[in-house]
């Protein structure tokens, strides 16, 4: 695939294959998505890669944590719940993926599911999960340029035939994770990456989220009307 069709492609993957991800694949897939720019090349990323048991006994954990109502501690700040446009755009997938597999507005249980199958982190065969050095917490460039290496990871992984969902769900518990995973105490837990060959008779799979027109997102600056060119 050429660059275009792997970003126009990609989508999230909420349900995978039970079919092994082969180590070498993941290395060829973080080789790349290490490409990633970093602030002054200081690349603070750690990639902590989980498959088998391990990931097995983080899921247990993180899903009876949720059910018994243990409070989240995930290492990460949320932004809190959104408003406005933000709002809207989070309802617009969500019902998206609802109606895609036929969850109502009222079925608590198939809503309960849902809910479940994140913090399972998809039954993914894999689980990378994201970390960068406690000393950068106070700043916001670490967490800036996770996201980078986080983009690029997706990206590669679309164009080795995977497929990916960044969840939060998944290291909602961030003791669970860190205990299971070995992590060390000087790693702050960012995000996790589920990974896996896409079932692509899942329906939520098949959903494209909407994206916001250019003319909407960039505000161009000392470009003439009619040519496009700088003046």
């Amino acid at each position: 695939m050429n660059f275009d069709d792997v970003v126009l492609g990609r989508r999230s993957i909420r349900a995978f294959k039970q079919q092994p991800v082969a180590r070498g694949v993941i290395e060829e897939v973080i080789a790349l998505a290490t490409r990633a720019p970093s602030s002054m090349n200081t690349q603070p990323w750690h990639l902590h890669v989980l498959t088998g048991e391990p990931l097995d006994r983080i899921r247990a954990e993180n899903t009876e944590r949720m059910l018994t109502g243990v409070p989240p501690s995930k290492e990460s700040r949320g932004t809190g719940s959104y408003e406005g446009d933000h709002r809207n755009r989070q309802v617009e997938i969500a019902v998206q993926l609802f109606q895609a597999m036929g969850i109502a507005r009222d079925d608590k249980d198939k809503r309960q599911d849902w809910i479940l199958r994140g913090f399972r982190q998809f039954d993914a065969p894999v689980s990378i999960v994201v970390t960068y050095d406690r000393v950068l917490r106070e700043g916001d460039i670490a967490q800036f340029d996770c996201g980078a290496l986080v983009n690029g990871l997706v990206n590669a992984a679309w164009s080795r035939g995977l497929g990916c969902v960044v969840n939060s769900q998944g290291i909602m518990h961030s003791p669970v994770v860190r205990e299971h995973a070995g992590i060390p105490e000087d790693q702050v837990i960012m995000i996790c990456v589920a990974m896996g060959y896409p079932d692509e008779s899942f329906p939520a799979n098949a959903v494209v989220s909407r994206r916001r027109p250019v003319d909407e997102v960039a505000t161009f600056v000392g470009f003439t009307e009619a040519t496009g060119q700088a003046h």
